[in-house]
């Protein structure tokens, strides 16, 4: 990839946002990026593979596939460029990805190996800062939802259950589940949980398929 190019292209990514040219110009002309090309329906990575770089999404989109521990539903989520492939798996307690990326389309991507994205934090304290804060974020919001108040009613107890469960609380989720395994997740009867379902349905809020529930938009279904 040309440096101009792939200077365009860093300035987008939200590590790189607010550096200088010579400072880009310089991360260009001294580290050692990989471009990665890969055609629609290719797995990225694998849930549970070492995440010893990072894959910054350039062009295309992906789907995020997430599993119960015991297999029994899935959460699929959309993410189109840019966009950073779990940044914060690079370093702490476990570091593997806890999702499988899969190509939606046509997708371009660009590695960063975990050695020079130390090097890179060391020396440039904007992209330091731009590290943490992603990190700080993701780590916020997850401690923030204990304490929220509990859903009252059986609709919210349906957004709830898969807000939790997502890398991000916004687009377009796809779960994989049964309305057993479903009732049983939120404590109400398959009844009472298949009607509230099909009145969901019947609003356009989300869209019924045999064990599957397609969410447009999960941000309208929070807010609902």
């Amino acid at each position: 990839m040309p440096n101009t190019k792939l200077h365009e292209r860093l300035l987008e990514l939200p590590l790189f946002q607010g550096m200088s040219k010579n400072d880009l110009e310089e991360v260009v002309a001294s580290t050692k990026f990989n471009n990665l090309s890969y055609s629609k329906g290719k797995i990225v990575v694998n849930e549970n593979d070492v995440c010893d770089k990072l894959f910054f999404l350039v062009k295309g989109s992906i789907y995020a596939i997430g599993n119960a521990d015991d297999r029994g539903y899935s959460i699929t989520e959309t993410f189109s460029a840019p966009e950073i492939l779990q940044p914060e798996r690079i370093f702490g307690l476990t570091q593997r990805y806890t999702r499988t990326f899969k190509t939606k389309t046509d997708c371009t991507f660009i590695s960063l190996g975990k050695m020079d994205t130390l090097g890179l934090a060391d020396k440039y304290e904007i992209f330091r800062l731009n590290m943490l804060n992603i990190i700080c974020t993701k780590s916020q919001r997850l401690t923030r939802f204990p304490w929220r108040t509990q859903p009252k009613d059986i609709r919210h107890k349906i957004a709830r259950f898969i807000e939790t469960r997502c890398l991000r609380p916004a687009g377009e989720k796809i779960i994989h589940i049964k309305m057993e395994r479903l009732s049983d997740e939120i404590s109400e009867s398959r009844l009472n949980v298949s009607r509230e379902l099909n009145a969901m349905d019947s609003e356009g809020i989300i869209s019924l398929r045999r064990g599957e529930i397609y969410v447009s938009a999960l941000e309208k279904m929070i807010k609902n």
